[in-house]
Formats: C-alpha cells, sequence, structure tokens
C-alpha cells in the first residue's frame, strides 16, 4: 500500500495531475463529520511527518482520502 507522502509527492512531481486540484480529506475532530478538506493550492510544503500549509500542519496519519477530478487517488 502507498502511504499519502508518496501519492503526493508523486503528483507533485509526475505531474500526471494538477496538483493544485488535489483535494485532501483529513481528520479533524470537532469539525462537522470529524472531517475537514483542503486543496493541492493550499499545501506550501510537504515534510517528512506533516503537510504544511499558511494555517496548519497535518499529520499524514490523518490523511482519510486524496482525490482529484472525482478519481480517487487514496483512501484509508
Amino acid at each position: 500500500m502507498t502511504n499519502p507522502r508518496d501519492i503526493l509527492n508523486k503528483v507533485k512531481w509526475k505531474k500526471d495531475y494538477d496538483f493544485n486540484l488535489i483535494e485532501i480529506y483529513y481528520l479533524h475532530r470537532g469539525a462537522p463529520q470529524d472531517t475537514k478538506i483542503i486543496s493541492g493550492k493550499e499545501i506550501l510544503k510537504l515534510e517528512k511527518s506533516f503537510i504544511k500549509t499558511n494555517t496548519t500542519m497535518i499529520p499524514y496519519h490523518r490523511v482519510l482520502k486524496i482525490v482529484c477530478l472525482d478519481k480517487i487517488l487514496f483512501k484509508r
């Protein structure tokens, strides 16, 4: 099984998909249905253990699903 970090790096560098169109669903306790969504354009950096945005750092183990143009690239 491929992990979220590998998938995001592949999308970012191989250009099979537009990284800005990626949607990342992640566990965020307290949010409606405990889930939040960010887009690829919000990502500043893919760190070793976290996805870094302007407002937060999301651990990869909280990523539930990665989608691009209605195609599921990763699902836990």
